[in-house]
């Protein structure tokens, strides 16, 4: 589709249509906007009726989340291959406008309502027996749609040490070469105006970031002073600003990017960049309100499991359905639901399965083990200076201004945090405690699973905490009249799990991340706001705050400290970990092909399948992922060899394919500094009805 569309253009550019009415859909991105609205092009994938949806399909993706959508998207560019999408949530049509504008992630959020799994964690006892909120998008788009929509890439040495945890990683899937340039095959970068980097402080370097994606980098279109403070009071503290967090050293302060689409500044997340903008698909159905309640497996045979499709419901008190897998079921169901629909299918540890009266077809016990978070809380201030929070009570509602959210950042590394000879002690205390670890924080107590934990904890104690890798993530928020500055853990060492405890899909598992239950987390974490108050304190920032309210000159000592945290510290939204990407016999569940082990034809393509917590937010290195699985699976079943470290995917002759990561830069180029490829190929199709003289209503 792509090819034809570059030829398209050129064919128009001298054309009486360019000069009406194509024009004015390239001169003006709104414009554009309206035009696919109009005519009803966003819902053109997505079925409303599901008995629209065919019988059976080649790939079925559980899941229409950040990576779901991404993954459909790409598939579908195969014309020989046929895609089905089920997703639980709604298509999230009725609240888009609540969906595309960046502020209402604050002033309207959407957490808590129906596009919010709302779950809950078990009583946490390093979190004073608390049960911990764990939002969850549960719309088209998953989280991508409701979240925070910072944009952080990890560092080159934590996405290294997944390649060499997995040793079957021959075609280096997951090195940071390749990984990287699945990651900027994902974004279109939109630098920031003039004004605006020069009163925030941002800095960047293009040259790291992607040119032709679906989902656009970017920044607010509007700012405040007190945002231009954040890095150099960090300076003054040791943590230097980086002026190139996207290639691979996010360490120190900056302003980062966030998923902000500059042309009319709305939200970019994995519906708006991957599918809306897309021609129709005869290839791809999207079917919202359909949960998918089991993998059905192909009785009878010996040796891996396969599947023959799944079944699904669009409640707890309606029937089953069953769609057929020609070739493979894809979870991408997030760190929650594709452990859990994994269980569900009789996959998993059997002591659990069991209990819940699901029949073991695979005793897998690593299904639903590592389950991570980072752990997160506030200090607040409070302030005469002008906030997006003061702004918004006094009723300001520019576009620019409702772009505004949160991105002023930094990442602490353990030396900086705790001074060279604590962090040697804690480094040395910890390393020591490793085997005590592993018998007493892992609740299944399989040995796999326990060799796994050992695995990762050495690397994070041997490598992560002597290097530049951020050990805390202190951020800055202004979107009240407050000002906050919290402080979050990045590589915990406790670990938890999650199981099914009944046979139904609609019934929440249960969920405990264990948070805080080793003594390096409680420490790190202590120390992260204690250096958070110490930002506080320290010029030019201090100049902006007039008294620290919570948790207030009370608390001081380590013990003071220590009972806060636990009291008063949450989920950051990052869960990961409970279908690791490890060796079998280090509790994984997955291969680096993604292929769940004792499968023939069921991958998991999500955030569950990291095997320890990132040092960033996990949207970014997400899409990647998508992205590189996207890869892998169309190179096996179209039969190419492709170099992992290319942006692009090329197709065998059999299939038609358009390469949407991809761009003539002489044709191309000063579209795309508005439009990503996704977006012109919907522009195109809406200007070739309107050429050909019957708009289509699709």
């Amino acid at each position: 589709m792509w090819s034809f569309t570059k030829t398209t253009i050129l064919t128009l550019s001298s054309t009486y249509f360019l000069s009406t009415s194509f024009a004015s859909i390239i001169a003006d991105p709104l414009e554009a906007q309206r035009k696919r609205d109009a005519n009803n092009l966003r819902a053109r994938n997505i079925v409303s009726d599901s008995s629209a949806i065919q019988s059976s399909y080649d790939f079925i993706i559980v899941g229409g989340g950040l990576a779901g959508l991404v993954l459909a998207s790409r598939l579908s560019e195969d014309s020989n291959h046929t895609v089905l999408v089920l997703e639980a949530g709604d298509s999230g049509d009725a609240n888009i406008t609540q969906i595309n504008t960046p502020a209402d992630t604050y002033y309207q959020s959407l957490v808590g309502s129906e596009y919010d799994y709302a779950y809950k964690t078990a009583q946490q006892t390093g979190c004073s027996n608390r049960n911990v909120s764990w939002p969850r998008g549960k719309v088209l788009g998953g989280s991508s749609a409701i979240n925070g929509m910072y944009l952080v890439r990890p560092n080159e040495p934590e996405i290294n040490a997944i390649h060499s945890i997995n040793p079957n990683d021959t075609d280096e899937f997951w090195t940071w070469d390749s990984y990287n340039a699945a990651m900027k095959k994902s974004e279109t970068f939109g630098a920031p105006s003039d004004d605006i980097a020069a009163e925030a402080g941002i800095q960047y370097n293009a040259a790291s970031h992607g040119s032709n994606g679906p989902i656009h980098w970017s920044y607010p279109g509007e700012t405040f002073n007190i945002v231009g403070n954040w890095t150099p009071t960090l300076s003054t503290l040791g943590i230097p600003s980086n002026p190139d967090s996207a290639s691979g050293d996010n360490s120190g302060a900056y302003i980062t990017t966030s998923s902000i689409n500059p042309s009319n500044w709305t939200r970019s997340y994995s519906r708006s960049g991957y599918i809306d903008p897309l021609p129709p698909r005869s290839n791809l159905d999207i079917l919202p309100s359909a949960t998918v309640t089991n993998i059905v497996w192909k009785s009878g045979t010996s040796g891996n499991l396969t599947a023959t499709g799944v079944q699904w419901a669009s409640s707890s008190s309606a029937a089953k359905q069953t769609v057929n897998a020609n070739k493979e079921v894809i979870l991408a169901a997030g760190t929650i639901g594709s452990a859990q629909v994994l269980q569900l299918s009789g996959v998993g540890p059997s002591k659990y399965l069991q209990a819940a009266g699901v029949d073991v077809q695979l005793d897998l016990p690593g299904v639903g083990q590592r389950l991570q978070d980072h752990l997160s809380g506030s200090l607040i201030y409070s302030t005469d200076a002008e906030t997006a929070g003061t702004l918004h009570a006094e009723g300001v509602a520019t576009a620019e201004f409702l772009s505004y959210i949160n991105s002023a950042t930094a990442y602490v590394n353990l030396t900086t945090l705790l001074g060279s000879d604590s962090a040697s002690a804690l480094i040395s205390s910890a390393q020591a405690e490793v085997d005590s670890s592993a018998s007493s924080l892992l609740p299944l107590g399989d040995s796999t699973v326990a060799a796994g934990y050992k695995t990762i904890y050495d690397t994070i104690t041997n490598q992560f905490y002597s290097s530049n890798s951020g050990q805390i993530e202190l951020l800055l928020s202004i979107t009240s009249t407050s000002v906050l500055i919290q402080a979050a853990i990045q590589h915990p060492l406790s670990v938890g799990e999650l199981y099914i405890t009944s046979s139904s899909a609609f019934d929440y598992p249960y969920i405990n991340p264990n948070y805080l239950v080793h003594d390096a987390d409680l420490t790190i974490l202590r120390e992260g706001f204690k250096m958070a108050r110490l930002v506080s304190q320290a010029s030019p920032l201090s100049a902006y705050l007039t008294g620290e309210t919570t948790p207030g000159s009370s608390v001081s000592t380590d013990d003071e400290w220590d009972t806060w945290i636990q009291g008063s510290v949450g989920t950051e939204y990052h869960p990961t970990g409970t279908c690791a990407m490890l060796p079998l016999d280090l509790g994984g569940v997955v291969s680096p092909s993604l292929v769940v082990y004792g499968t023939s034809n069921v991958r998991v393509a999500d955030a569950s399948i990291y095997p320890f917590e990132l040092s960033s937010h996990l949207g970014a290195p997400t899409y990647g992922l998508a992205e590189q699985a996207s890869t892998i699976i169309r190179d096996y079943w179209n039969g190419v060899s492709t170099n992992p470290n290319a942006t692009t995917t090329t197709s065998s002759s059999s299939s038609s394919s358009t390469s949407s990561g991809s761009a003539d830069s002489k044709t191309n180029g000063a579209l795309h500094t508005i439009f990503s490829t996704h977006e012109l190929e919907g522009i195109v199709f809406a200007a070739i009805a309107c050429f050909s003289g019957s708009m289509l209503v699709l």
